[in-house]
This record gives C-alpha cells, structure tokens and sequence, in this order.
C-alpha cells in the first residue's frame, strides 16, 4: 500500500458504490415551515419575508408575481396573464383562477383576414384584456390576508428605485432590441441612451413604479373612508379597470387604432373553476383548463401510462424517444381541439380519459419517429405543417412562483406577457396583454380570435399532491417548452427518485414537431432539441429512429426554467428546487 493511501488520502473505491448517479449543480432547499422558489431571487426573497411576516401563500404568491412583473418585465408584465392554481388546505379546496384576458368586443377574424392577412400582427392589435391584476386581487380577496399595499410595495419599490440589471434580463433584453426599438415608449425604459442596459446598470421603471403606487393609493384612501379589507382591494382593482389607469391605456388605443375600450376593461372578470386531474404513479396532478395548454401535460401523463418507462433507463435514446413520440400525439391533439371552452366546443372528457389515452398509445412506434405532427384524433394522414427557420428572439416568455406555507396552503402561479411585441402605454410602464398572439385569424381553429374569447394561454401552472401527504406546485417558463420540461421533471422524481433540485437539472429534450403556439405559428416537423450532456451515442441512436437532432448547450434556458416546492406532511419537510438554466431563480425555505 503506498504512503498516500496509507495516509488516507485515497478514496476507496467501496465508499462510491452507493453514490447517486445523478448530480446537480445547486442543494435542494430543506424546510420545516414554509418554501418558496420564483423564477427571481428578489421575488423569493419578498415572498419569504410575507411568510416570515405572517402572510399566507396566496400573500406571498401575488407579493411573487407583482415582483416578477418588475425584475422580469421582458417576459412577465404587470397588466399580462396571471393564471394560477391555489390549494387552501383548511378548507380542502383546490381551484384555479385563469389570470387570461378576453378578446375585445371589437375583434374578429374577418378584420384581421381583411387588414393584415390573416395575421395577428405586433402591437396594439393584438391586446386583450389585461388580466394579471384582477387575479391577484381575486386570489388576495378569496384567499389573502394582507392588503394591496402589503403585498404590492415591494414591486412598487423595485420599479421606482430600481434593481441591479442581472445577466439574463440583459442579455433577453438585447435579443428584443430591435423590437423595442420600433417605439419610443417601450426604448425609454429598454434603450435608455438608445442603448440596452449593461449588467450593473441600475435599472429603473419609474412609469410603471408610479402606477403601483397609485392603485396602493386608491386602496388606502378606501380604507382611510372605513372600507374593510375585500373594500380596499376592490378600490385597487378600480384604480387599474375603471380610474385613470383604464382611461390613459384605452384613450391610447383609441388614437392610435387599437381595439381596447372602457366597457371592454370594466366588464371584465376572471373566472374561477375546478382544476382538471391525472395521476402520476400515486400523485394526483392538476392543471387549468382546455383554454391553456395545461391539459397537454395531463395528456402526455396518460399516454405514457401504458409504458414501463422506468426499464429504458433514464435519458436513454429508447426514453427519450417514446416521451417525444407522446407529446407530439397531445400537441396534435391541441392544435385540433384546444381553445376557450366557453367559446368552442372542446371534448375534454374524450381527451383526458384513459380508453383515449390506449387509442392514441398505439400510434407510438418503438423503431421510428413521426415525420412530423401526427394526426389527430380522428385524422387519416399527418396533420399540416409548415416548416420555418428556428427563431432565435423569442418569444420564450413567463416565469413562475410555487409557495407551500406552514399550514399547508399552496399556489402555484405563470405570470406573463412580454414587453417587445407591443407598445408600452406612455406614462404607465405597462404594456397591457399581447396575448392574442397566440389566438389565430381562422375561424375554424379552435382558438380562433373572437370577440370576449381567451386565446389559448401557453402559461400553465401545476399543482401535484397526495392529498394529507404531499403538496407540490410546479411549473415552468419556456412556450411550448413548458408542458415539457415540467413532464420530464415530474418524471424525474417519481420514476427515479431524484430530489427537487436533481430533477430539475437533469439534460432536458425539447421536440418541435408542431405549429408554435405564439404568431406566425412555425413548425418544426421532426425536429428534436436535446441539451449538450447528452451522450453523443444517445444523439445517434435517435436520428437513426427518424429525429432531426439537433444539439444545444450543456444548460440552456430555452429548455425551461422550472421551479417547485414539494411539501411532504408525512416528513414535516419542505424540499424546494429552481432551475440554473435562468439563473436568477432561487428558492427559500425555513
């Protein structure tokens, strides 16, 4: 034996046969309290101190997301969608809140088949109704405990004061530049000096500082006037959908050939509804309605069902190749059938049960991949695509905010909208909702533009659980990326063990094989991204099987950004993991 190993410098080999194959860049977060992971470390940190303060999880949840909607105003704005699923444990209830505004009243296919060649093109034309603050004062009014001002006076602070520009936003920021460029009002705040912010500028958002400020105003001169709580909340939401804030955003639209009114900002409400469900192995996992991509997810659950996924191996080209295979089954399916429900007929019953689920199995060859999106149900022969160059500026929008507070009250959030695609109303710092670029000007699509339907929302908040054992929300930024990443990660755990923070970092592979959900609606037929960690051997075996590989870096934030908190009441343990790929999100628990 030699003087090293003598010494015990060396490591014997036995101490490593137990090691866990996998490895992840960052601890999972352990808690016994309460935990938190958002797609920004200046929201987690917010959100903490509104649990550590007291609050509750919807609290800290809308706290999260107002935040995101400053320090991630690229990608998530303050007057976008906020849809979110909300567990309130006392009370057994699970309910989701869709955060998606309505088409205007003015809107429909013939004036954009007319005008614009039935396209749904950037700017003002493709607004809807701004929905994110009247889901946040729902969820605090139903849910909360705390005041408008409690929860929005970090974000208000941040955007008057400003942050620290961090690299992500720096570098989606110049990707979007020549976007920006386009308006005066959107390069004020992004092209100060004409040029984009450089990493360690102060940031500042002084317009949309001043709207915060202004509905935490109207709230506290309700509660000065002896309002209660619910009343000073709905002073707030006034302030946005009836007082100035509704007035300065929809004369804009009026004198610049928008189609966003008074009546269609005042009439509008959220809706709450019943979550839809699958099981995973022993979870129960829920998404928001057909009118999001949610029930893609629950889809691609039931499908792969019917596989014993577990004995390919992880990763491996056999894995990797009948989950792709499954979810360009449920993205044809989306494609066909998704849309608002309350518009179009959508049959959700057929699409979730399992005889389906066996039906469309079938389709998945172990020996070749499909071309290209294969057909829906129903369908003969694979459905139409139309193949583009990949876009390298996006939009890969949202972010994301799971809390589990210390009496077991969940939310798990997708806020979004982008800053680049429309124009910032001057004087505001918002730019309301452009979310209709993922409606299409087809009136036999099912998510078709008409007027008071929500377009087919690609943010999808989850919410697995085992009900009185576990309490999971989970959720990913990233497109039609999402649904994906958040599949592969919940695979991840309940196929192979891994914990939150491992599962989250494992190589990640994105297929493309379908229209993209945001305008014009590319498609990639048969091509499949995987991340840079995987075997070059595993990259082989799946163009053998049909795919058109194509290899990303080691970690890349078009692959997602997933964040979760899994609460284990059994344990008494919180574990929280948030995802490198966008490396301002962290998680934090106690």
């Amino acid at each position: 034996m030699s003087g090293d190993a003598a010494s015990g410098d060396a490591i014997p080999a036995s101490l490593n046969q137990d090691e866990s194959p996998y490895k992840a860049w960052r601890p999972v977060i352990a808690a016994r309290t309460h935990a938190v992971s958002t797609g920004h470390y200046l929201a987690t940190q917010a959100a903490f101190q509104i649990l550590e303060a007291g609050g509750n999880a919807i609290d800290a949840g809308v706290a999260a997301g107002l935040i995101l909607g400053v320090v991630h105003s690229d990608q998530v704005n303050i007057a976008g969608v906020a849809p979110m699923i909300v567990w309130i444990a006392e009370r057994n209830e699970l309910v989701t809140i869709d955060g998606v505004g309505v088409w205007p009243a003015a809107a429909s296919c013939e004036l954009f088949q007319r005008d614009h060649g039935g396209a749904v093109p950037e700017g003002l034309l493709r607004t809807v109704v701004p929905a994110a603050p009247a889901a946040y004062i729902e969820a605090l009014t139903r849910y909360g405990t705390m005041s408008f001002k409690d929860i929005a006076g970090y974000a208000a602070r941040f955007a008057r004061d400003g942050f620290i520009m961090y690299p992500f936003l720096a570098e989606q920021l110049q990707l979007v530049a020549r976007k920006n460029a386009r308006w005066p009002s959107n390069s004020a705040i992004y092209l100060p000096g004409g040029q984009s912010p450089r990493v360690g500028d102060l940031f500042v958002q002084a317009d949309l500082g001043r709207s915060l400020q202004y509905m935490i105003d109207e709230e506290q001169a309700a509660l000065a006037k002896g309002y209660d709580r619910q009343g000073g909340l709905q002073a707030a939401r006034d302030a946005f959908y009836r007082g100035d804030l509704m007035r300065t955003i929809t004369r804009f639209h009026a004198e610049n050939g928008g189609l966003l009114t008074e009546r269609d900002m005042a009439d509008y409400r959220v809706k709450r509804a019943p979550a839809l469900r699958t099981t995973l192995g022993d979870l129960d996992v829920y998404s928001c309605g057909f009118w999001s991509q949610g029930p893609a997810l629950l889809q691609a659950i039931n499908v792969l069902s019917g596989f014993d996924l577990q004995s390919l191996g992880h990763n491996s080209a056999a894995y990797v190749h009948h989950i792709a295979e499954a979810l360009k089954l449920v993205f044809a399916d989306r494609e066909k059938f998704f849309g608002d429900p309350d518009v179009t007929d959508v049959p959700q019953e057929l699409l979730l049960s399992s005889t389906y689920a066996d039906e469309r199995r079938r389709l998945i060859r172990s020996d070749q991949a499909w071309p290209q999106m294969p057909p829906a149900f129903g369908g003969t022969t694979a459905a139409k695509t139309t193949s583009a160059t990949v876009s390298h500026d996006g939009p890969f929008d949202t972010s994301y905010v799971a809390i589990v507070d210390g009496k077991g009250n969940a939310i798990s959030i997708n806020p979004s909208d982008v800053c680049s695609d429309t124009i910032v109303i001057p004087g505001t710092g918002l730019a309301p909702s452009s979310r209709g670029s993922q409606s299409w000007a087809d009136p036999q699509h099912p998510s078709s533009v008409a007027p008071g339907k929500r377009p087919r929302l690609t943010p999808n908040p989850v919410m697995a659980m085992r009900r009185g054992h576990v309490t999971m929300p989970i959720g990913s930024p990233g497109g039609d990326s999402q649904v994906q990443a958040v599949l592969q990660v919940l695979l991840n755990m309940t196929l192979f063990d891994m914990d939150p923070q491992t599962a989250i970092e494992q190589p990640r592979f994105i297929t493309y094989s379908h229209p993209d959900s945001f305008a014009p609606h590319p498609s990639f037929p048969g091509l499949l991204c995987l991340e840079g960690r995987f075997p070059s051997s595993v990259a082989a075996s799946l163009s053998r099987l049909g795919h058109k590989v194509n290899m990303w870096p080691d970690r890349l934030w078009r692959a997602g950004g997933v964040c979760l908190v899994r609460a284990d009441h059994d344990r008494g343990v919180m574990e929280a993991g948030a995802d490198p790929r966008r490396a301002a999100a962290y998680a934090l628990g106690w």
